[in-house]
């Protein structure tokens, strides 16, 4: 096989690593939803079942004690579950439709919570509800996304400035330049996508508890359920067995109406920058699987690119001395052949063409240094698998370590040699110092 059909080959399976990331993931979260109907059905298909034959024996016990036939026991029971769904319940609870009861409505619908408590009955009602729900429901994914941008950037101001800190008091800076280390340190450093996971993740656990706790003594639910209560809410799954706020009164009501609205709305944010930071993860997890598969296809990209890169040995052509191919697995690849065929007497048209290919290969160079970013045609560093995006993927590009176009080679440098630290904030304190190369 030739360098440029195995190139080629390597160019078509990464012209098509978004589809496969897409294909890879769909087929992970079809593993996963198989796994998770095993195990639901597996823990909550006995209670079922022993939840309909206490029920059977309650409607017979019930039909045979007040001489009711099973068929009008049934038809009563039909009815009274139409009620229910229109908001009436055996005890008082709170009014469904005035302002406040509305505006509890309104806030599930738009944060796509939707408990099921309450939901519009008349023609009119459900037809508004559909163009008020579409406009809400973007409204507040923008807000979402929003708050999702401003809490990375203070994470990361925080972040930083706790890092400046530490490099401060380490004792590796020289004492003169430590009172003005901030206006020179940590160029373009960004928070690991791991930090930022953490951080939201006890924010949500510290919520959650203490709105758990809250939950618990006021509407009369187990600290579990308040804790279930509070993740169904949060993740907008919203089931509606357990919903806050119901009751005909409570002590201090306001007081109680207005802190479920304060938790459920940071809650809310908290838990949807959450996830977007773990689908962070999630993608690089997909790009390590897609980089072993790669692999197993294009074994020899890198030494492909290697020999395309050479700027001073010239390869006139695909064809060797005797006008044969030359294979790419042949002893005709190694750089003792390579050099040994820059020495030999070539054609005109053999070093027209050779000056072509280096010319189009500057010319990509210096095409990919205006774009700002280097595209390698085979690699994992190719967008990393990050560039562009929409929503929150989008907003999260080049504001974490992960999603950057640089990895942060600098600060692993640092870590492995402190010296490199001096070397980089030295220069702008005008302090020559010689370069060193090798």
């Amino acid at each position: 096989m030739m360098p440029g059909q195995r190139l080629q080959g390597c160019r078509s399976l990464h012209l098509n690593e978004d589809n496969g990331r897409f294909a890879l993931l769909a087929a992970l979260i079809v593993l996963y939803l198989l796994c998770g109907a095993a195990v639901f059905s597996a823990i909550e298909r006995p209670s079922e079942l022993r939840a309909h034959g206490r029920w059977n024996g309650t409607l017979l016990n019930f039909s045979e004690t007040f001489n009711i036939s099973l068929r009008d026991l049934n038809s009563f029971l039909r009815e009274y579950e139409a009620a229910i769904a229109a908001g009436i319940r055996a005890d008082a609870l709170r009014p469904r439709w005035d302002f406040t009861g509305a505006f509890y409505f309104v806030g599930t619908v738009v944060s796509t919570i939707g408990f099921g408590m309450t939901t519009p009955v008349t023609v009119a009602g459900k037809v508004f509800l559909i163009f008020y729900g579409l406009l809400g429901c973007a409204a507040t994914i923008l807000f979402f996304n929003l708050f999702l941008e401003r809490i990375i950037t203070l994470l990361a101001v925080v972040m930083k400035a706790v890092r400046e800190r530490r490099i401060r008091n380490s004792g590796l800076l020289p004492p003169g330049i430590r009172h003005d280390f901030s206006a020179y340190s940590l160029p373009g450093w960004k928070p690991s996508v791991y930090h930022v996971m953490l951080i939201l993740g006890l924010s949500a656990i510290t919520i959650s508890c203490c709105a758990s706790a809250m939950y618990t003594p006021v509407e009369g639910w187990a600290y579990l359920d308040s804790l279930y209560f509070c993740f169904v809410t949060f993740s907008t799954i919203g089931f509606g067995d357990f919903v806050s706020s119901q009751g005909a009164a409570y002590g201090h009501q306001g007081l109680y109406r207005v802190a479920n609205f304060f938790f459920m709305l940071m809650g809310v944010c908290c838990i949807y920058s959450l996830f977007n930071v773990i689908s962070i993860v999630i993608k690089q997890v997909l790009n390590w699987i897609l980089e072993k598969m790669s692999c197993l296809f294009c074994q020899r990209c890198n030494k492909a690119n290697v020999l395309l890169g050479r700027r001073n040995a010239i390869r006139p052509g695909s064809k060797g001395r005797h006008g044969r191919p030359h294979d790419s697995d042949g002893p005709g690849d190694s750089d003792t052949e390579g050099r040994r065929l820059s020495g030999e007497m070539i054609s005109m048209k053999d070093l027209a063409a050779s000056n072509k290919v280096s010319l189009a290969i500057m010319q990509k160079q210096l095409s990919e240094l205006a774009n700002g970013y280097p595209r390698t045609v085979c690699g994992s560093s190719r967008h990393n698998g990050f560039s562009g995006g929409v929503g929150a993927l989008g907003i999260m590009n080049n504001r974490l370590a992960e999603t950057s176009n640089s990895r942060l080679a600098f600060f692993w440098e640092t870590r492995r040699d402190p010296e490199a630290l001096h070397k980089s904030l030295l220069p702008g304190f005008g302090v020559n110092v010689q370069p060193t190369f090798g």
